[in-house]
């Protein structure tokens, strides 16, 4: 429920104030810095009415009023302007993405370089969930009488490749065989839409090789269900560390351990994806009560319209939501663009 418009003003002060200075905000600072034509002591009194609200509160007797989890919220959702990037900061965007580059791992690098550099924070970007990337290209190339090497390139450029033993006989004509039956019978499918109907064809079609296809399936169903999980770029963790709410020591072991957790922090960037625009999650609102000091944005980025990933940052909740949230979601527009232009031209 929105408030009156008094009180917003004294909020969005509180709010502006705790985030660049991380320091209390009394009446008399308001007063003094924001000029919103009222005298302390209403301004006192609408703080109490505030606090008892529930928006803001008191870390210590005497003390000035600090954002509660709630106050940061209603910031958010109704008194936030976005804060735009100054033509430096536009330029470095342009440059960073124009720059060649090899494969979507450069990419997801140079994203969460830019994220952490931007915003000064911790920066987190999960990889395209191949899942949804469908194979693009299979070839099986013989290195010897009983080993073969097995590559599989997706169309979201991530390349599968592994050195498998082969029965005694089988030749680079075989093999051969193989890769143009995988390929007719894949190409454009995603792992998750394989079914037992496709497999008994490709099957029945090369059921004279039937150990090294089964070797086959097995190495892709391998490949495309855990590497890609078990990856997550990770940035600018000494930007949130300087921050003066973690220069606790016990607080700092607890969020580097949280970090070096890279299922629960896949997990958490993944319950995002395919969502639209820019999420804010603040403090208990992250699925992590470890993290309940802390605030996450996340957005998702696509590929030929499809969602296949997401970027995140992580900071204390006293965070500079109103830059983050552009930096995020101008970064998320750049990153699906890089894509397209890497992937559609080709991407071997």
């Amino acid at each position: 429920m929105r408030m009156d418009a008094r009180k917003q003003d004294i909020l969005l002060a509180i709010i502006t104030d705790y985030i660049a200075t991380a320091e209390p905000v009394g009446s008399r600072t308001i007063a003094r810095k924001y000029r919103l034509g009222i005298s302390p002591a209403t301004i006192r009194n609408e703080m109490a009415d505030l606090e008892e609200m529930g928006y803001i509160e008191q870390p210590h007797t005497s003390a000035g009023r600090i954002p509660s989890e709630l106050g940061y919220r209603y910031y958010v959702d109704y008194l936030m302007k976005r804060q735009e990037l100054t033509v430096e900061e536009e330029e470095l965007i342009r440059k960073s993405y124009r720059q060649k580059v090899r494969d979507v791992g450069e990419v997801i690098q140079r994203t969460g370089q830019l994220l952490s550099q931007l915003t000064q924070y911790a920066a987190m970007v999960l990889p395209p969930k191949i899942g949804t990337s469908s194979f693009k290209y299979i070839r099986l190339v013989q290195l010897g009488p009983e080993q073969a090497m097995l590559v599989a390139i997706m169309d979201s450029g991530t390349v599968h490749h592994r050195i498998i033993d082969i029965p005694s006989g089988i030749t680079s004509e075989d093999l051969e065989t193989i890769s143009t039956v995988l390929n007719a019978k894949l190409q454009g499918r995603t792992m998750d839409s394989i079914k037992l109907t496709l497999v008994k064809e490709i099957y029945f079609e090369l059921v004279k090789h039937k150990h090294i296809i089964e070797l086959a399936m097995e190495l892709l169903q391998d490949s495309l269900t855990r590497q890609p999980e078990d990856r997550i770029y990770l940035g600018g963790i000494l930007n949130i560390l300087n921050q003066p709410e973690f220069h606790n020591v016990e607080k700092v072991k607890t969020l580097l351990s949280l970090l070096e957790q890279e299922n629960l922090l896949c997990n958490l960037l993944a319950d995002d994806v395919g969502k639209e625009g820019v999420t804010v999650r603040i403090g208990r609102e992250i699925r992590c009560r470890q993290m309940s000091n802390c605030s996450m944005v996340v957005a998702t980025y696509r590929l030929k319209g499809k969602p296949v990933g997401s970027i995140g940052v992580l900071g204390p909740t006293r965070m500079d939501y109103a830059r983050v949230v552009t930096v995020v979601e101008h970064l998320t527009k750049n990153l699906s663009r890089a894509l397209e232009d890497l992937l559609g031209g080709g991407g071997k």
